[in-house]
């Protein structure tokens, strides 16, 4: 009798455990499977005949005879892979140990490059695609693939398809509550790029809040880039404007550590005369700032999770549509606390 030990016999095959079942190999193999064809008590056969042989199918052929590659593939356009290597880290969270590989393509913000590298990956015989944005604005659906798509970031326009996004409108409330209750009142915003609609979720959040508790935003939100120099810049505007603002509600973690250093530069303590808040919470950036930044963390890895969670509903025959929201959190630092009476 074949057995897996050192003795130097050749390992079971599945032609074994159907010679030992007394059964076909296909019907084996549909056995092995969890094929509804089989009747139970032959499926019992078979199992109790791979157990007894300590037969088990190289991950390969399991595949093959499930039709399904053990593969997705994951397309980002996040040059730095800020938001994607989370995403990815989620993703594979998900996907359990040794159960199905992610292959990450990079399409750099090009929509040809993009359509090469589904192309390949559909070559390659994906089980499914996860498509990451570089910005969370609403983007063109690939349409109708061989195999299932979860649109992650940024979503897609097709209300049929399925996307996961972040909740920018929550990140800047939840800023805006957090300021509030460290006492401030005299608070002004500085975020990003117009063009984005992050940037003015970001702001609707925050001004909602803020209009609740009856306190204006200080002058209007500035709108600029998001870099570390609009940061410094807008600062110096504020303060200019402003001199008694207590709280900068920044768009990005970049833009806030911008803001602080003007801060610093002016001789403004922090959080002690003004609190900031930024929002990515980008480790990179906000832990190395001093003091260390106050951020809204998206959740990314929780949206790789989810994004891959639906993917594999998909790909077992239980597709979702619609745009599914994953909520934001605070994270407090040393850059914001209450005002000193």
């Amino acid at each position: 009798m074949p057995t897996t030990s050192g003795n130097g016999r050749k390992p079971p095959t599945l032609a074994d455990v159907a010679k030992l079942a007394g059964v076909s190999l296909a019907t084996a193999s549909k056995s092995l499977n969890g094929r509804q064809q089989v009747k139970a008590e032959t499926r019992e056969r078979v199992l109790s005949a791979a157990e007894q042989l300590n037969f088990s199918p190289n991950v390969l052929a399991r595949h093959l005879l499930s039709g399904r590659s053990g593969t997705i593939g994951l397309v980002t356009h996040d040059l730095e892979g800020r938001f994607s290597i989370p995403t990815l880290m989620g993703a594979e969270d998900a996907a359990g140990t040794g159960k199905t590989s992610v292959l990450l393509c990079d399409a750099r913000g090009d929509a040809l490059r993009e359509q090469y590298h589904v192309q390949a990956l559909l070559g390659r015989r994906v089980d499914g695609l996860i498509v990451v944005g570089a910005r969370p604005d609403p983007r063109p659906s690939l349409g109708r693939l061989p195999v299932p798509v979860v649109y992650a970031y940024a979503p897609s326009l097709d209300p049929d398809d399925m996307s996961v996004v972040t909740d920018n409108v929550l990140g800047g409330r939840l800023v805006a509550e957090h300021l509030l209750a460290c006492g401030r009142t005299r608070i002004a915003v500085v975020t990003g790029d117009a063009g984005y609609g992050a940037a003015h979720d970001r702001v609707d959040g925050a001004t909602a809040a803020l209009a609740e508790a009856g306190v204006e935003v200080l002058g209007g939100p500035l709108y600029g880039t998001w870099t570390e120099e609009w940061g410094r810049t807008a600062a110096g505007l504020v303060l200019t404007r402003f001199a008694d603002v207590d709280a900068i509600v920044c768009g990005s973690d970049q833009i806030a550590r911008g803001v602080l250093d003007t801060l610093r530069e002016s001789g403004r303590r922090v959080p002690e005369d003004v609190a900031v808040t930024g929002h990515d919470n980008w480790e990179i950036l906000a832990l190395n700032a001093r003091p260390q930044l106050t951020s809204i963390d998206m959740n990314l890895e929780e949206l790789g999770r989810r994004a891959a969670a639906l993917l594999f509903d998909a790909i077992e025959g239980t597709p979702h549509h619609g745009t599914e929201v994953i909520p934001s959190r605070l994270v407090p630092r040393g850059s914001t606390g209450p005002k000193p009476t």
